[in-house]
């Protein structure tokens, strides 16, 4: 049977394909629109359909709308409680209009759609199956955690033979992800969209205000939490987009991020207790909080703890078309991989290079030609397989340097255009990883933890040590992903050293690169010293 997910209510839409069980392709509307999170000057336009990836994703698997055998939007308008608490009054109406109508919009995007075939799946339980029925082991607990769905902000369960039962639901206001979208936005950054900023602020920091913020916001002890009023200029001035930050503002990041660790553990430990489960499911914003999940793996009860890598609202795509497809008796298989998104063909990749008219060679191993490049202290930007879906960039379409250069961490920040304070990441081969890196779990192939590195290294590749002493590391499977190990080998070879530094490949403001265009687009207007486009290589003219 074949299911479509669609998200398409709040920010980042997006859309998801599974067929017979398995998942076909997902990818975010921004990759083709080029508008980051879907967002458009005008609030309510973030509801925008992500017509270009559901027509993608149908066309991946050669499909057509009247082929489907239903469709899941991942918002369900009847669970809405007019003006209830929480709710933006005038926007709540006009966005439970806007998702009853949804069925017919879809219909008038996707020609051939039959709009009865669109059914609505919570928010929460859509959020829920992206971590229960995708992660890489059966029967769990799950978490989730965000701003807010129709009219709760989390939302606890375990999954039994793919069985949904939710233990506890918190109701708005209270809101963790809310919380962290206030504190965003006083800091001076975009709030549903910048909150990682808060996090990587948060370790220039002490949690000083900590006592203050466990009066105001705590777990209530059956398996939800209160979020009190908050008034952020108690703790630190309002910051405008741009403007320089202080000390106090780093103490209230990490004051917000202490205190929103210490809740999740509580939330944690109260499932545990109702579950007896030893694996744990994270999905829902907050678990992009990559500190955070490491302390729920470190700290918490579970003896596993896995995170969607599409945390946020697009994972609601791929969510609803698996609770779809298990709603309909399908087994599901677990998520093979965040490289869902579009991939191209050689002779498609050469055709737009010929287009572009920029001199390019075809190596005899692209991954010892790039590894010479890094170990000669290039930046590398790196376009190779099908897209991510999700935030990170694994090694698809990533910018990669020199871990040793401690230049690099400010060189790529200055390639991007965003703030000195931003650490990036090392890719690591997993079967070295426990010797670089401790505290968080191994394998960890989707950047959703930190790990300690390891005193002896970090003067050996200190571009990918953030301030406190930790790295959000990705580790590479060789079996999973030859190319990449490849590449990592052919470095360690040259250099000693078995990590690549590896940050998205992308401008401040601007969606990661998706198709060819893009990564010549990017490559033409940033200071990056060669591309590795398929097994095609462009070196900057000079």
């Amino acid at each position: 049977m074949k299911f479509l997910g669609i998200n398409a209510i709040f920010h980042d839409p997006s859309a998801a394909l599974v067929v017979d069980g398995r998942i076909v392709a997902a990818a975010e509307e921004e990759r083709f629109s080029r508008r980051k999170h879907g967002k458009r000057p005008v609030a309510f336009s973030a509801w925008e359909l992500p017509e270009m990836a559901a027509a993608w994703c149908l066309e991946e698997a050669g499909l057509r709308p009247e082929d489907l055998d239903g469709v899941a939007y991942s918002y369900d308008p009847a669970l809405v409680v007019p003006g209830g608490p929480g709710q933006d009054r005038g926007w709540e109406s006009l966005r439970t209009t806007y998702a009853q109508r949804a069925p017919n919009f879809l219909a008038s995007a996707l020609p051939g759609l039959d709009p009865a075939q669109v059914g609505y799946v919570p928010h929460h339980v859509a959020h829920a199956a992206s971590a229960g029925l995708a992660a890489p082991f059966g029967d769990c607990a799950v978490l989730v955690c965000d701003g807010r769905g129709e009219a709760v902000s989390h939302l606890s369960g375990v999954y039994v033979d793919g069985e949904l039962t939710v233990l506890a639901a918190q109701e708005l206001p209270h809101s963790l992800g809310l919380m962290y979208e206030e504190v965003t936005e006083h800091l001076g950054f975009l709030r549903s969209s910048d909150e990682y900023k808060v996090m990587a602020m948060a370790s220039y920091g002490t949690p000083k205000h900590l006592p203050v913020f466990r009066d105001l916001v705590g777990a209530t002890g059956d398996g939800g939490f209160h979020v009190g009023p908050i008034d952020w200029n108690v703790f630190a001035k309002q910051l405008r987009r741009g403007d320089p930050w202080s000390a106090e503002h780093a103490d209230l990041a990490a004051s917000v991020q202490a205190r929103l660790e210490e809740v999740l553990l509580e939330l944690a430990c109260w499932l545990h207790e109702r579950t007896g489960m030893d694996r744990l499911a994270l999905a829902g914003g907050v678990a992009l909080n990559c500190v955070a999940n490491t302390r729920l793996f470190e700290q918490g009860p579970f003896r596993e703890v896995w995170a969607q890598p599409a945390a946020g609202d697009s994972g609601t795509a791929l969510g609803g078309a698996l609770h779809l497809a298990r709603a309909h008796g399908e087994p599901v298989a677990a998520m093979p991989g965040a490289d869902l998104g579009r991939g191209f063909g050689e002779a498609e990749l050469a055709a737009w290079l010929d287009i572009a008219q920029v001199p390019y060679t075809r190596p005899p191993d692209i991954a010892v030609a790039v590894a010479d490049a890094l170990a000669q202290d290039r930046i590398v930007a790196w376009f190779q397989g099908r897209s991510e879906y999700g935030p990170r960039a694994l090694g698809r379409r990533s910018l990669l340097a020199h871990p040793g250069n401690p230049r690099n961490t400010e060189r790529l920040n200055d390639v991007k255009g965003r703030e000195q304070f931003r650490p990036v990441a090392p890719m690591v081969l997993e079967h070295r990883a426990a010797e670089l890196f401790s505290r968080g779990p191994v394998p960890s192939p989707y950047m959703l933890f930190v790990h300690d590195v390891a005193p002896a290294w970090r003067g050996r590749i200190p571009a990918v040590v953030h301030v406190d002493g930790t790295a959000r590391i990705q580790t590479v499977s060789a079996g999973r992903d030859r190319l990449l190990a490849a590449m990592l080998n052919a470095f360690e070879s040259l250099t000693g050293l078995p990590v690549v530094v590896n940050t998205s490949l992308n401008t401040a403001g601007r969606p990661m690169v998706d198709d060819p265009r893009d990564a010549l687009e990017c490559f033409g207007s940033a200071p990056v010293d060669v591309l590795a486009l398929g097994p095609y290589l462009v070196r900057r003219s000079v």
